[in-house]
């Protein structure tokens, strides 16, 4: 296992609650806490956000055929062929916080199928980062196939 530094392993176990690339969110890198926090069925995957193509390579394999397109991409979800998603994320306000974590499971803040609730949002948070603002644009997904892509929304 790769060693973290100090101010890291600090990190890892909490939720923040933070303007990400494409919405108000909730960051982690602990996915139990997330479900928990959204009543959400424990089988769902989470959206992996990362910092780089080079913490992305650390994750999963990108087909080759898709390098390109991920690399160019912004605000733009990726379901890798083994049904895993992730997002580089370039934003810079957004990166402040995961250049620190290097990667973390991302989800909208708020209730497993209801509307943001900035009050709940911020109570359910361990950390709040402010300024919390919702442009309301969410990602573009796409589900990548050995050479094909498919749009999702």
């Amino acid at each position: 296992m790769p060693k973290m530094r100090r101010e890291n392993c600090a990190l890892t176990g909490l939720v923040f609650l933070t303007t990400t690339d494409t919405t108000v969110g909730f960051l982690s890198q602990n996915a139990n806490r997330l479900t928990t926090i959204k009543q959400r069925p424990p089988h769902k995957h989470y959206i992996k956000a990362v910092d780089s193509l080079q913490t992305l390579k650390a994750h999963t394999r990108v087909p080759s055929s898709h390098k390109n397109c991920i690399r160019r991409a912004h605000k733009t979800t990726f379901i890798m062929p083994n049904g895993y998603s992730y997002r580089v994320v370039k934003s810079a306000g957004h990166l402040l916080l995961l250049s620190r974590l290097k990667w973390a499971y991302t989800t909208s803040a708020n209730l497993s199928g209801e509307r943001y609730d900035e009050r709940f949002a911020q109570e359910a948070a361990d950390v709040t980062v402010h300024p919390l603002t919702n442009d309301g644009s969410p990602s573009v997904i796409l589900k990548l196939g050995t050479h094909t892509i498919k749009r999702i929304r």
